[in-house]
């Protein structure tokens, strides 16, 4: 709900509170944000009061009391008028300087929320915007700012827009996305880095006077710096403490900082990256920035909840946002480059019998593909070695088996020897001497002639193949951000260009092909984002599919990404990424708790392991609603412990316990839940693990005993003695637990 009661504006989710004021001067002062608050009538009591300035400090005096900016919380600022922080807007002027004053003009309250122009956005639903209009007289300038309250999902969404109104041209330096400015330090601002192989690695720094910064510079949303970070209280756990979320819904390089000055305020800011960025605003002209999602919660847990909730309502859309996942088998690690259609049909049928749904042929089917170093851009072109009756043909024997079929493609790209770049050298993004990555050029994708082609020949390839699933890939990041297309002074446009592009293409594709499953694959998690999620609703989180690796990326993507966009694979072990071994079923437990899918060569396993993936399927599909679109509760800080998925309902529960590493004479283990019905009575069981040998649990509690203190697992292995209900797990080992609520209140 959206409020304005005189200068003040109040918008209130379920949960949250966020409410600003215009003041005297025309500035907008922000107030407060977190839980919600019981303000009744007189929202005086937020403001806090002055008047004058300290020191050396300036400040403003004319059009009402004097201010001090750099002692004001605000939620737009510009360089000058004495505010020293970091700023929302830079804007080169005709006359040559960035020195703006944006003041209040108007503000409505919207039924729907609009769309963006040429960037992705939540979807509105019933869910009122606020747009507040600003004006800078003496450039001729008008900044509109829209605040959308998603009030069930307790999520505030924010974005930008720049007019240029006056009769010059001026250069956009800066516009970011969303600024919250805090009226404390004490934060701990977390982000998660890390790179190819080992995504979402977290990175916690304390906040201060000083400034936390953090972001891409890749052209991509980045393995390297996700665009979702956090801040929180220094205490915070799961389940205590402040702890504010954000996202970018942008897949392209990004920034954020924290920086505090010598008054106690923090000033929070979202965007696009500004470094090596601008935009030439001609007369008439607007530039939109991408939108902002940010949300409060009680806890970590309670933070991830609303973003889940968001992301699942809000963000993911068409055909597949609510419906089951497939369960699929990828060819990539059972051959790479070497294979060939009776090698493929072979796979195909081993993963049939054991039950997947879906079969995805990854690279090396088009043009000479046979290594890294050829044919990208190719895709009308099929390897008739390896595919002789052409891809309609291979899809069409796939279907006949009882699968769908899935195809790899890597658009963005092109390789110097193929067809494409001899017919277009000047298609490229950069110079043709440049970094090269994975043996590959990128295209321009801001010029609308490589759009169009790329829109066309990927009508042309999947009409032919009718996939039910494209793995869009992209294995390298953008280094040489010079563009033919523009003239010099406009070369800071390039990589938003490119960005806009890209979701021009997905755009067209998405509505010519609304039932294909698009699943976002960039080197990995490399465009793990809002944005994409607005086209494609899964991402492959990571290379990666170590199951200690996995687990760990896993569970600290699930602060900010629910499970139901991850893709996550069985692979062989040795695990070919870190050369790990891993028990199978440990391998599928931690697979299970994202979108399962296989990629080993299922002809080299024993008769036992492909019995035990042919359970391990079958008990999926029976879980798959709640493992996939369940609420999911990390049940204690830190990767070594416990994650639980929960029904909807409520009724039943599956709670998977991962040991990274065996421990000589551990300390006995409890499990403890939340989210169960306290009067409820629920079974604890462990699922069989297939042919290995294993200890059962079969206990009845209450939910209350289960949530407030939890039950005691059967004594681990403590490296002497063994009992036939000996825990026996070594490194990377796991288990899988069930809660079904039962009406028997025997033993509880």
């Amino acid at each position: 709900m959206i409020q304005q009661k005189g200068s003040f504006f109040l918008l209130e989710t379920d949960g949250t509170t966020y409410c600003f004021r215009v003041t005297e001067q025309g500035f907008l002062q922000h107030l407060y944000y977190g839980k919600r608050l019981s303000l009744g009538a007189d929202l005086a009591a937020l403001v806090p009061q002055g008047g004058l300035w300290p020191g050396d400090s300036s400040g403003w005096r004319r059009g009402g009391p004097a201010i001090c900016l750099e002692d004001t919380a605000l939620e737009v600022s510009a360089p000058g008028l004495g505010d020293l922080r970091e700023p929302f807007a830079v804007v080169r002027t005709a006359a040559g300087d960035t020195l703006t004053d944006f003041r209040f003009e108007s503000a409505e309250i919207l039924a729907e929320k609009p769309p963006l122009e040429g960037l992705p956005s939540s979807l509105g639903g019933d869910a009122q915007t606020l747009r507040v209009t600003l004006t800078e007289r003496r450039a001729g300038l008008r900044l509109e700012l829209c605040y959308t309250a998603f009030d069930s999902c307790d999520v505030i969404t924010r974005s930008a827009r720049l007019v240029n109104l006056g009769g010059q041209p001026v250069t956009v330096l800066r516009l970011m996305s969303n600024q919250v400015d805090f009226y404390g330090q004490d934060y701990i601002m977390t982000t998660f880095n890390g790179a190819w192989g080992r995504e979402f690695e977290p990175t916690r720094t304390p906040c201060g006077p000083g400034g936390v910064t953090g972001g891409s510079r890749t052209g991509t949303s980045s393995s390297k710096a996700n665009p979702f970070v956090m801040l929180h209280s220094q205490a915070a756990s799961e389940v205590q403490g402040h702890c504010y979320g954000f996202h970018l819904l942008y897949s392209g390089s990004h920034y954020e900082c924290a920086c505090g000055n010598a008054y106690g305020k923090l000033r929070f800011l979202q965007g696009i990256q500004p470094e090596g960025f601008s935009w030439r605003l001609e007369a008439g002209e607007s530039f939109t920035a991408p939108e902002a999602a940010m949300t409060w919660g009680w806890g970590f847990s309670a933070m991830s909840r609303n973003l889940h909730r968001f992301i699942r309502a809000h963000v993911l859309r068409g055909w597949w946002r609510d419906r089951p996942r497939p369960v699929l088998i990828n060819s990539w690690e059972s051959f790479y480059f070497k294979f060939n259609q009776e090698g493929l049909l072979r796979l195909a049928r081993q993963g049939k019998e054991l039950g997947a749904e879906l079969f995805v042929l990854d690279d090396g089917w088009f043009g000479k593909r046979d290594a890294d170093n050829c044919s990208l851009g190719d895709w009308t072109t099929v390897n008739a070695k390896k595919l002789p009756g052409g891809l309609r043909d291979l899809a069409d024997r796939i279907r006949d088996l009882g699968l769908d079929f899935g195809l790899w493609v890597e658009p963005e790209m092109v390789s110097e020897d193929s067809d494409l770049f001899r017919a277009h050298p000047d298609w490229i993004l950069g110079r043709m001497e440049q970094a090269i990555g994975r043996n590959q050029l990128i295209l321009d994708m801001g010029r609308p002639e490589i759009q169009n082609h790329l829109i066309e020949t990927l009508t042309q390839v999947f009409e032919e193949a009718r996939p039910a699933y494209v793995k869009w890939d992209m294995n390298r990041i953008l280094t040489d951000t010079w563009s033919a297309a523009l003239p010099p002074d406009r070369q800071g446009e390039a990589c938003h260009r490119y960005v806009l592009g890209l979701y021009r293409v997905l755009e067209e594709l998405c509505a010519r092909f609304p039932k294909i499953l698009f699943e976002c694959c960039a080197g990995g998690g490399n465009r793990t984002d809002l944005g994409m999620l607005c086209y494609m609703p899964q991402v492959w989180l990571s290379d990666n599919t170590d199951a200690l690796c996995r687990c760990r990326m896993q569970y600290y993507a699930s602060f900010g990404y629910p499970q139901c966009v991850w893709g996550a694979h069985v692979s062989a072990s040795p695990n070919h990424q870190t050369l790990r071994t891993a028990p199978l079923e440990s391998r599928f437990h931690v697979a299970a708790m994202g979108l399962l899918g296989y990629e080993l060569d299922l002809g080299a396993l024993s008769e036992e392991e492909r019995a035990a993936i042919a359970a391990q399927i079958a008990f999926y599909k029976e879980h798959r609603q709640t493992l996939q679109y369940g609420q999911l509760f990390r049940l204690r800080d830190g990767t070594d412990g416990f994650w639980q998925m929960m029904a909807s309902d409520g009724k039943n529960a599956l709670v998977l316990l991962f040991q990274p590493e065996n421990r000589a004479n551990a300390p006995a283990l409890r499990l403890t839940a939340r989210g169960l019905r306290p009067e409820a009575v629920y079974r604890l069981t462990t699922r069989p693990c297939g042919f290995q040998t294993e200890e059962s649990e079969d206990i009845l509690s209450t939910g209350s005993v289960l949530m407030d203190w939890g039950v005691w697992l059967k004594q681990g292995f403590s490296g002497v003695g063994r009992e036939p209900q000996t825990r026996m797990m070594g490194d990377s080992g796991s288990r899988l637990y069930l809660l079904e609520e039962t009406s028997s209140d025997k033993n509880c």
